[in-house]
């Protein structure tokens, strides 16, 4: 990076740089004006779907709202996350389903029945217009392999209440749900620790 002074010049081209995109940003901005729930859905093979959905939690926990959030994959062991966010009974209703994942318990129909479980919380939390947020933590996994019927999902995820937001979380995102989502974030996998043996780190994977 060069320590030159910039010329006035070139401060007056960028000046009008950003004026103009200020002025692209605002007409943008001034054009959003639905106000409602979104449905959000991160999928891909990269690491971050499921931290960047309790970003969001910890985001609506700090608005005041009140939160639902239901793992359906996670369970056979403990995260940092639920350990952080067990914090805030009151606020937030946590509900860890799962037995851990398809190549660890290695039973197909205790699979279905613990995702069958852990759907019917959820869908009771998408009738619930209390709560403002919903985060179905690796749901995708469970709708991959068949375990809950996408139809049926994308019928509550319609009819929810209209301020409530969710976001799902899990690899191998469904066509139907993309096409339904109001955001959808791939993650791209570059590098990964485990590549090189390293193990899952507290605070980072757990």
């Amino acid at each position: 990076m060069s320590d030159t002074p910039e010329t006035p010049d070139a401060e007056e081209r960028h000046r009008e740089r950003m004026q103009r995109k200020k002025e692209l940003v605002d007409r943008k901005i001034a054009r959003a004006t639905i106000e409602r729930g979104v449905l959000v859905v991160n999928t891909g093979n990269g690491k971050g779907k499921s931290s960047s959905g309790f970003g969001m939690l910890a985001r609506s926990l700090g608005h005041g709202f009140r939160c639902g959030v239901v793992q359906f994959i996670k369970g056979s062991f403990s995260t940092g996350e639920e350990a952080f966010f067990r914090r805030f009974p009151d606020e937030l209703d946590y509900h860890v389903m799962g037995e851990g994942y398809t190549w660890e318990t290695q039973d197909k129909a205790r699979d279905i029945q613990a995702a069958s479980a852990a759907w019917q919380v959820a869908a009771n939390m998408l009738t619930d217009a209390t709560l403002d947020f919903v985060l179905l933590d690796e749901l995708n996994i469970a709708l991959v392999k068949g375990y809950i019927d996408l139809d049926v999902v994308c019928a509550a995820l319609k009819a929810r209440p209209p301020r409530q937001h969710v976001v799902i979380t899990g690899r191998g995102a469904p066509d139907g749900l993309v096409e339904l989502a109001d955001t959808v974030t791939e993650m791209r996998l570059v590098k990964h620790a485990f590549q090189a043996g390293i193990k899952a780190q507290q605070g980072i994977e757990l």
